[in-house]
């Protein structure tokens, strides 16, 4: 979850109020831009949440020389859980596939020497995330808001990823999404809010929460026909062990 996010900024302690009411803890926040990280890490100690440090590929136009730089620095300071939000979008037309390449293979080859795993951000672009996780040698993270195929899906979980499911799969519509939540192993299966956006349907229109994870756990419990104190227990299980908690 966002919990830096500008969203937030209005009623940001009653946020993290009403999560940890609806046992949502701890949180992960990540990063998106260097030019942000001080906001994001302040926050994260604020409220006592898990902080991961990335670029995201949308905030490219944003990144200078010294990005990546900054990046290693905030890595070897805040020692954080992962390295992230990273990785590539090839929904938004105007933003240069071989820089964002570039960007995350950077990003990758840092998780690999601080033994940390990523948070993927892979917005139409499932196949070549996958090809620089294999070209760098990362083997463990989350591939965040996952909407890809099933063949798509097991790739990721032999390279030893856990896939992310949250407000989208809510959606009536989203029937790939339901099948591969029902059907996946539910130890490659973590959820998230993506929080303050993919709202889940009974928010549309509305700015997302981290305490909608409840609710969503439910969803997920009603797809796989088991209790949601099973896919608490799974869920929390399978992000502790690739997050190294």
């Amino acid at each position: 979850c966002h919990l830096d996010a500008a969203e937030f900024a209005p009623d940001r302690a009653a946020v993290v109020e009403r999560a940890r009411a609806a046992g949502v803890a701890p949180m992960l926040v990540p990063a998106v831009s260097a030019a942000t990280f001080a906001d994001t890490i302040a926050i994260a100690r604020e409220f006592d949440c898990l902080l991961a440090l990335g670029i995201h590929p949308l905030y490219l136009p944003d990144c200078l020389e010294t990005s990546l730089a900054l990046l290693r620095e905030a890595i070897e300071r805040e020692k954080p859980c992962a390295v992230g939000e990273i990785g590539l979008d090839f929904f938004v037309s105007d933003l240069d596939p071989a820089r964002q390449t570039e960007l995350l293979v950077a990003q990758l080859q840092l998780a690999r020497e601080f033994d940390l795993p990523v948070l993927l951000h892979l917005r139409r672009a499932q196949d070549a995330v996958l090809k620089a996780l294999k070209q760098t040698g990362v083997t463990r993270g989350i591939a965040h808001a996952f909407n890809g195929s099933r063949q798509q899906a097991e790739g990721f979980i032999r390279q030893g990823f856990k896939l992310g499911f949250g407000g989208a799969m809510t959606w009536p519509r989203a029937l790939n999404l339901q099948r591969l939540a029902a059907d996946l192993p539910l130890e490659a299966i973590v959820l998230e809010t993506d929080s303050p956006d993919m709202p889940p349907a009974w928010r549309a229109g509305q700015r997302n929460e981290p305490a909608e994870l409840a609710r969503i756990a439910q969803v997920l419990a009603g797809l796989r026909g088991i209790t949601v104190e099973e896919v608490a227990a799974a869920t929390s299980a399978n992000a502790r062990a690739v997050l190294g908690l």
